[in-house]
């Protein structure tokens, strides 16, 4: 792996939420800023688990909804419970395309994936929508003529105001047509009891040191990202909220978090 354009000696948001998820593509720096971070807030793995399993239960709804190809945007780096491999387990025919900036990420998503015909990884930075969409590898696996299935797991954390979220996801979101799936999740501090916002705040200073600031939105503002499509219950909810399938975590980290899933009006 060629590092000359990868700052290994700046901690970088996606390889520390590698390093939350127990994974092992990241560095020292990476691991010691985690390490920082994780004493000022304890509850920092499990936002990242807790994420995680939103998007499995998210992915296979997806699936039963008949969706067959997805749009993975801000992928981050390969862990075990990647999009390709929940979804295969309902149809192996299944094609999922990876976009991330990330060189480490990018790089080994494409040597896990490098046999795998129906998967793509795509180095582009999703604020630059159009080279997303034309993508020749994402033109390649997504017919944009069938319902896709639009996953903006834990990315928009990282997307400041300034970038416009709203109109990147609107502009993704007019990509698809009627029957798409979009599927957002984000952290908030809506619901933070007085200590865990504390800890919050501690954490937002310290990720000044990595290479991505952090951006936690109210629960309106990440409902007004769904503008144009149809709200599926249960609505914008808390993660564990959201079709659960055991009994919600106790962490304070369940209520830093808040996800949803909109489908595109019309007759797909």
């Amino acid at each position: 792996m060629n590092l000359g354009r990868i700052d290994i000696n700046k901690p970088n948001a996606a390889r520390m939420y590698d390093h939350y998820l127990g994974g092992v593509n990241n560095f020292e720096p990476d691991r010691l800023l985690a390490g920082q971070v994780e004493q000022v807030a304890p509850w920092v793995r499990h936002v990242a688990r807790i994420n995680r399993a939103w998007l499995r239960r998210v992915v296979l709804y997806l699936m039963d909804q008949g969706i067959r190809q997805f749009l993975d945007l801000g992928s981050g780096i390969p862990t075990v419970g990647n999009v390709h491999e929940i979804a295969r387990r309902v149809d192996p025919a299944t094609r999922v395309v990876y976009v991330d900036y990330e060189p480490v990420a990018v790089h080994h998503g494409r040597e896990l994936l490098a046999e795998d015909e129906n998967t793509a990884v795509v180095e582009a930075d999703v604020r630059d929508t159009r080279s997303v969409l034309e993508n020749p590898d994402v033109n390649r696996l997504v017919d944009f003529d069938r319902p896709v299935g639009l996953l903006i797991a834990g990315l928009m954390l990282f997307i400041g105001d300034e970038h416009g979220p709203a109109d990147m996801i609107r502009t993704y979101r007019e990509a698809c047509p009627p029957g798409s799936l979009l599927a957002i999740s984000t952290m908030s501090q809506d619901e933070a009891d007085p200590r865990t916002a504390e800890q919050l705040a501690g954490l937002l200073r310290l990720y000044e040191a990595a290479d991505e600031q952090v951006h936690p939105r109210d629960r309106a503002t990440i409902e007004s990202w769904f503008a144009g499509t149809e709200l599926v219950e249960p609505g914008v909810v808390l993660l564990d909220a959201w079709r659960p399938e055991n009994s919600a975590s106790t962490s304070p980290a369940r209520l830093l978090g808040y996800g949803g899933v909109g489908r595109v009006p019309g007759r797909a």
